[in-house]
C-alpha cells in the first residue's frame, strides 16, 4: 500500500481512532510478553546455576567442576543451540553464589534484567549491592547507568555507606517494604560535576550558571527525583534579602532541598547561614504534607572531619558534601572514600558505647 493511501486513512476520524486504540493493545501486550520473558530469563538461569552449584559442591573438586560446565555447554548447544556457552553458564553459577533466591524473586519483581544482575555481581559487599538494586528500583536505571553508578563508587560515596553495617541493613530493608527513600539513601559525600566543563578556575556564579545551563547532567548526578525550583531564589528576613543559589524539590523525599554552591573548604558560618534559609523556608515554603526542608552546602574543597560529623548527625537538617569538576583517580578516590567510611563507623561506634554506658 502506497504511502498516499496511509495518509489518506490517517486523516479519517474512525480510521484514526480505531488505529490508535488496537496500537495500545498490541502495545501493552507486548510490554507485558517482554516482562514475562525477562523474569523467566532470570529465574532460568539462576535455577541453572544452582543445580550446576549443587553438582560441583558435592563433589568439591575444582577442576570437576570445570570440566562438567565445559560438557554440559557442548550437550546443552547442540540441544538448544546457541546462548548455553561456557561463559553463560559460568554466570549462571555466579548468579547462585551471589544471590539468595529471595534475591532473585525481588529482582524479577521490580524488572531488574539479567544484563542487571550481571553488574551486580561484580559487587561483592552484599549491603553495597543491595543498595544498588534499591537504586535501579527508584530511579530506573537501565545497565549503562548502573555501570557508571558502580565505576564511580555511588554507595561508598552516599551517606548511608558511614553507618554501621547493621544500621545499613535495617534502612535498607525497611526501604524495600515501604517503597520510600531516607536523606541518608540521597545524600552523599562527595559529588562529579565534570559533565559540567568548568575551566581550571571558575568562580561561584560560573558554577551554577553551568549548573543551570546543564541541568540534565546535574540532576543526573544528584538523583532523578531532584525536580529545580528556582536560581538565586530571593528570601526576606528582617528587611534584609538573602538568595539560596539552588532551590530543588525532592519527590522521594517529599521535601524542599536549598543548594549552597560554596567555593574552598566548608566553613562553620555556612551552617549558621543555611539554617537560617531553613527556616524560612519551613515557615513559608513548606506545604500541607511535606516534610521540613534538607540544605545541602557543596565545597569545592574538603575537610574531612566536619563533612563527616554533619553527614552522621541524623537530627541535622544540614549536609556537606565536596564536588569535583574535574574526575579524581579512581584508586586514590577509592582509598579516600575507604578510611572515611571506617572512620565513620568507628565516631558511630563510639558514640553508640557513649550513650550505653
Amino acid at each position: 500500500m502506497s504511502q498516499e493511501t496511509i495518509a489518506t486513512l490517517n486523516t479519517l476520524p474512525e480510521s484514526r481512532q480505531l488505529y490508535t486504540d488496537v496500537c495500545h493493545i498490541i502495545d501493552d501486550t507486548r510490554n507485558r510478553v517482554a516482562v514475562y520473558v525477562n523474569a523467566e530469563v532470570c529465574r532460568t538461569y539462576w535455577y541453572v546455576g544452582k543445580r550446576i552449584k549443587e553438582d560441583v559442591l558435592y563433589n568439591r573438586r575444582a577442576e570437576y567442576g570445570k570440566q562438567v560446565v565445559r560438557n554440559l555447554s557442548v550437550r546443552l548447544t547442540d540441544r538448544y543451540g546457541s546462548g548455553w556457552s561456557y561463559s553463560t553458564l559460568q554466570h549462571c553459577v555466579r548468579a547462585a553464589y551471589t544471590f539468595t533466591e529471595e534475591e532473585i524473586v525481588y529482582a524479577v519483581r521490580i524488572q531488574l534484567t539479567w544484563t542487571h544482575l550481571r553488574a551486580l555481581m561484580s559487587i561483592s559487599d552484599p549491603l553495597a549491592r543491595k543498595f544498588y538494586m534499591q537504586m535501579c528500583r527508584y530511579e530506573h536505571w537501565d545497565t549503562r547507568t548502573l555501570d557508571a553508578k558502580i565505576d564511580s563508587q555511588l554507595y561508598e560515596r552516599t551517606a548511608i555507606s558511614r553507618r554501621p553495617e547493621e544500621v545499613i541493613a535495617k534502612t535498607l530493608d525497611e526501604s524495600e517494604d515501604k517503597g520510600t527513600m531516607t536523606p541518608d539513601l540521597v545524600f552523599r559525600s562527595s559529588y562529579f560535576l565534570n559533565a559540567l566543563g568548568l575551566p581550571d578556575t571558575f568562580t561561584e556564579h560560573d558554577l551554577e550558571s553551568a549548573i543551570i545551563s546543564q541541568m540534565q547532567e546535574f540532576i543526573t548526578e544528584m538523583g532523578t527525583d531532584f525536580a529545580f525550583l528556582a536560581r538565586q531564589k530571593r528570601i526576606t528576613v528582617d528587611a534584609t534579602d538573602y538568595y539560596i543559589d539552588l532551590l530543588f524539590y525532592h519527590r522521594g523525599l517529599r521535601r524542599l532541598v536549598a543548594i549552597d554552591l560554596k567555593l574552598g573548604k566548608f566553613k562553620p558560618e555556612h551552617e549558621g547561614q543555611m539554617r537560617l534559609y531553613l527556616r524560612y523556608l519551613d515557615r513559608n515554603e513548606r506545604r500541607e504534607g511535606e516534610e521540613s526542608p534538607i540544605g545541602l552546602i557543596l565545597c569545592s574543597e574538603g575537610n574531612t572531619e566536619h563533612i563527616e560529623y554533619l553527614m552522621l548527625d541524623e537530627q541535622s537538617p544540614i549536609k556537606v558534601a565536596q564536588y569535583f569538576t574535574q574526575l579524581p583517580d579512581k584508586r586514590v578516590l577509592s582509598e579516600k572514600l575507604q578510611r572515611a567510611i571506617a572512620i565513620a563507623r568507628e565516631r558511630c561506634h563510639e558514640r553508640q558505647q557513649e550513650k550505653d554506658d
